[in-house]
C-alpha cells in the first residue's frame, strides 16, 4: 500500500483529495494511507510558533527549519514502520522541478512519498538542504500554500496505483501517457444541437476508430501544445497521420 504523509498547517485540507471522488474510493480500497501532520505540534514555545522575521528583511514570515524537520522525522519514521523503503521527501514550490507525467510515474513508482506544504514566504532554506530530496511545482505561479500543490502530486499519483480505477485502461488511455494530449471524446445523444458524432466512431470498425482516436491526439497536441510534439520522436505512421490531419485542418478552415 503507497504511504503518502503531508506536513501542513491545514491537515482538513487533505478530505479534499482523500474523501472525495476516485481518490477517495481508492483509500476505501486501501491502495493507499494518508496521513497529515501539523508542524504546530512539534513546536516547543507555549503559542506553538512555527514562524518568524526573515533575517535581511522583507515583507511576510519565513517557515522555521526546526517544526518542519521534526514533523518530516516524524513522517518518515512513520512509513518506515509501514515497510517503506524507497521514499522521497517532496517540497512544494515554484522555483521546483515542474511536475510531469514523467516526475509522476518517477513518484509513484516509490513506496511512499512526504509531501511539505509551505506557507508564508517559504521555509528556511536550511531545512531544504537537510531534509528535502526534491522541490517539485504545479506551474509558474505562485498559491496561498503548497497544499493544493501537494493535492495535485496525490491525486496524479494515486491515479496510477493498482485498483486505484474501475477500468486500468482509463490511466493508460489518459492525455500525455504517451506524450500526446487526449482525443476528442463523445456520448449519446448522437446528434447533439445539430452536432453529429463523427461517423467513424459509430462503425464499430476498432481498427478505424484507433486510427481516428490516435490522429486526433497527434493533431490536438499539434495544435495546442506544438512544443510536446517537438519533444517526441514520432514513428512515421504517426507522422503520415499527422500530415493527414493538418491537410484535414486546412481544408476545413479554407471552407469555414
Amino acid at each position: 500500500m503507497y504511504q503518502f504523509d503531508v506536513v501542513t498547517l491545514f491537515p482538513g485540507m487533505l478530505d479534499a483529495v482523500t474523501r472525495w471522488g476516485i481518490s477517495g474510493r481508492a483509500r476505501d480500497r486501501r491502495c493507499y494511507e494518508a496521513v497529515a501532520w501539523n508542524p504546530r505540534d512539534f513546536a516547543t514555545d507555549a503559542y506553538r510558533t512555527v514562524d518568524d522575521r526573515p533575517y535581511g528583511g522583507g515583507p511576510g514570515m519565513v517557515m522555521l527549519a526546526a517544526p518542519l524537520e521534526k514533523a518530516v522525522l516524524a513522517a518518515r519514521q512513520r512509513q518506515a514502520s509501514c515497510g517503506v523503503q524507497r521514499n522521497r521527501v517532496v517540497y512544494l514550490s515554484p522555483q521546483g522541478r515542474l511536475l510531469d507525467h514523467a516526475l509522476v510515474r518517477e513518484l509513484g513508482a516509490l513506496d511512499g512519498t512526504v509531501l511539505v506544504a509551505g506557507r508564508y514566504e517559504g521555509v528556511d532554506e536550511r531545512l531544504l538542504a537537510r531534509c528535502v530530496d526534491v522541490e517539485v511545482s504545479i506551474g509558474d505561479y505562485v498559491l496561498s500554500g503548497g497544499e493544493l500543490a501537494a493535492m495535485v502530486v496525490m491525486d496524479s499519483i494515486i491515479r496510477l496505483l493498482p485498483g486505484a480505477l474501475g477500468d486500468p485502461e482509463s490511466a493508460v488511455q489518459d492525455s500525455f501517457v504517451a506524450g500526446l494530449l487526449d482525443c476528442p471524446h463523445y456520448t449519446r445523444p448522437e446528434v447533439y444541437e445539430g452536432m453529429p458524432v463523427p461517423e467513424v466512431l459509430l462503425s464499430g470498425n476498432h481498427a478505424l476508430i484507433a486510427r481516428w482516436r490516435l490522429k486526433q491526439s497527434l493533431g490536438r497536441t499539434w495544435r495546442r501544445r506544438s512544443e510536446l510534439i517537438e519533444r517526441l520522436e514520432l514513428s512515421d505512421a504517426q507522422k503520415r497521420l499527422l500530415d493527414e490531419y493538418k491537410q484535414e485542418h486546412e481544408a476545413a478552415a479554407s471552407a469555414g
